[in-house]
């Protein structure tokens, strides 16, 4: 087994803080004004910067902001790691980083269309990333493969439960969520087989 390189270290680190970011949703959440439901309403509603029907979120800066910091770790950390990622996995997180990164540039409230544009990639790259990864470890890690399949199923299916549903539905909020967090967690975790790799060389 080579050992782990210190870029590949670096990037797992950076891969395994990226669960904070739903500390920014809960941050930004709070100081709402008007109303918000996580299960209703959706994480792009945090980052509206007017005030619409008597809502508005005045810590809407700390929400875009995450959108684009937090992206960056995404695409950087995955830049790292792209030898242990592979190259197919590494490019659809670089994409999906760089979705989140033009998320907090355009907030919904100032330009839908260019939002939605934005936003896209990320919905279809993620699931994509999980699953191709899953697929590369299945012989090295086969329970670890199969937990990053089922994540990829559960966040591809949320997405198009999204989107299918619309932004108006009563669970939006919910299923944009299961979309997005638990891709959090299943990178997360192949981060920690890394570092865990790295200890025991």
């Amino acid at each position: 087994m080579p050992p782990t390189s210190r870029a590949t270290q670096l990037g797992a680190l950076v891969l395994l803080l990226r669960p904070t970011y739903v500390l920014t949703e809960v941050v930004t959440a709070a100081g709402t004004r008007g109303g918000y439901s996580f299960v209703a309403d959706t994480v792009s509603k945090l980052g509206e910067v007017g005030t619409t029907d008597g809502y508005s979120s005045p810590r809407h800066a700390v929400m875009n902001g995450s959108f684009m910091g937090y992206g960056v770790a995404l695409a950087g950390g995955a830049l790292l790691m792209a030898k242990p990622l592979g190259p197919w996995v590494t490019g659809l997180l670089v994409v999906s980083g760089a979705s989140s990164y033009a998320v907090g540039l355009a907030p919904l409230d100032q330009d839908a269309t260019l939002h939605a544009m934005a936003a896209t990639p990320l919905f279809v790259a993620q699931p994509l990333a999980l699953a191709l990864l899953g697929h590369r470890l299945k012989h090295e890690r086969p329970r670890l493969a199969k937990a990053l399949l089922a994540t990829g199923i559960v966040t591809a299916a949320g997405a198009v439960g999204f989107v299918l549903s619309g932004e108006e539905s009563r669970v939006a909020g919910a299923l944009e969520r299961a979309a997005l967090w638990p891709v959090l967690g299943g990178l997360a975790a192949f981060a920690w087989t890394q570092l865990r790799r790295s200890s025991a060389t």
